[in-house]
């Protein structure tokens, strides 16, 4: 490995991990039934907050506000996924593969 490579790999290695941190504090916000339930997570998948409106809350339709809650929380997770997906791959895409062969 010559030491343009080596100074590559590391540089890499270290732009990941500040990547990392900015994605696991970045925070991310999703909404289900029309509002009525909103939740904010960050990067690491933990719940930031979860904000229901009291219309939403009828003792006889608990079932219908927990699927709204599931929802929100599932759509907030898939998107930190996708941006993490999206900005390592971007990070990937700038290393220099060419001088390998």
């Amino acid at each position: 490995m010559n030491m343009n490579m080596l100074r590559q790999a590391q540089k890499m290695q270290a732009d990941m991990q500040k990547m990392q941190g900015q994605l696991e504090e970045k925070e991310y916000t999703a909404q289900a039934g029309g509002g009525a339930v909103k939740v904010v997570a960050n990067g690491k998948h933990q719940l930031k907050s979860l904000t229901i409106l009291p219309d939403a809350v009828d003792p006889d339709e608990v079932e219908l506000l927990q699927d709204m809650i599931l929802l929100a929380v599932n759509d907030a997770f898939q998107q930190a996924d996708e941006d993490a997906k999206s900005t390592m791959n971007k990070l990937a895409g700038g290393l220099n593969l060419g001088s390998l062969g």
